[in-house]
């Protein structure tokens, strides 16, 4: 698959496993995007490269891109934010402005379900060999893998609710076509995540991340979606003290218990002795995760 995501819980490496991967592929030669929708994005401290431009170049092949809040709400706005007020604005008297501020606040919903849209896109752009997608925390990337199902549930009774409804500026059929198109939109979002996304999580070897793990991996099954690599990160392989040693044989413990579940698909990521910024760093994370002998 040519869409890699990573998940995982905050502070957990995620984004140092995705930034390393995408420089593996970068390395080898493919042209690479690596893309965060994480509302407080850290690429480029990771890389250790300021945002000159969106995208900017890393290194050959491969650039980095982080799309903050607004700039969703912008996208969103430019190609759907005409199209639903004109549904909304069928039954409730607010102005455009207004109701845009609302979506963004009360109805974030909605953006996220673009954010897997505007993924889908620039994979079938065939711009980039590869695109490696950075996504936020574990809590708020359900929610955004939740709604094109959700989105496509609810717009089900709408051509019957919508039937109802005075017309709106350009005329009831018109409306129906709408919320046609946006069922439509949400199934293609849907099948794109379950055929052409590769699911990396990201955990650490801790009781609270073990837990959280099984609940995300129920979940994304509920919805027709696996976890097809799950990377355990920060485990200590060299104990060095009394300290580490216990450590290390409380990580083996949690590992053994994940093997029960996630046999085939774990990786042992260890813990690096320096921190992991820039891009002599990240590669050694690379040659660990590809297992690449030096």
């Amino acid at each position: 698959m040519a869409v890699h995501m990573f998940c995982g819980k905050g502070g957990v490496g995620k984004t140092t496993c995705a930034a390393a991967t995408a420089l593996h592929y970068a390395i080898a030669g493919e042209t690479t995007l690596i893309l965060s929708t994480d509302p407080t994005p850290s690429l480029h401290d990771v890389f250790e490269v300021d945002m000159v431009a969106k995208p900017t170049k890393v290194v050959d092949n491969l650039h980095m891109n982080e799309i903050g809040s607004d700039e969703v709400k912008k996208m969103w706005d430019e190609k759907f934010g005409a199209e639903i007020y004109e549904v909304f604005s069928a039954f409730v008297d607010i102005s455009y402005n207004d109701f845009i501020d609302f979506t963004a606040s009360i109805l974030p919903g909605i953006r996220d379900e673009f954010m897997v849209d505007y993924i889908r896109e620039l994979h079938e752009s065939g711009g980039y060999d590869r695109i490696v997608w950075d996504t936020a925390p574990a809590g708020q990337t359900l929610g955004l893998l939740r709604m094109p199902s959700i989105v496509s549930e609810h717009l089900k009774p709408a051509p019957r609710i919508y039937a109802s409804l005075k017309a709106g500026g350009r005329g009831r059929q018109s409306i129906r076509e709408i919320i046609k198109g946006w069922e439509e939109l949400s199934v293609k979002d849907i099948e794109f995540l379950r055929k052409e996304v590769e699911f990396n999580m990201v955990t650490i070897a801790e009781a609270l991340a073990v837990r959280q793990l099984d609940s995300i991996y129920t979940e994304l099954k509920g919805y027709g979606l696996t976890i097809d690599r799950l990377i355990i990160n920060q485990v200590i392989d060299e104990p060095d003290s009394d300290f580490l040693r216990r450590r290390a044989e409380m990580q083996q413990n949690y590992i053994s218990e994940l093997g029960k579940n996630y046999d085939g698909i774990r990786h042992i990521l260890p813990m690096f002795s320096l921190e992991v910024k820039g891009v002599a760093r990240l590669e050694q994370v690379a040659h660990a995760l590809f297992n690449i002998q030096s």
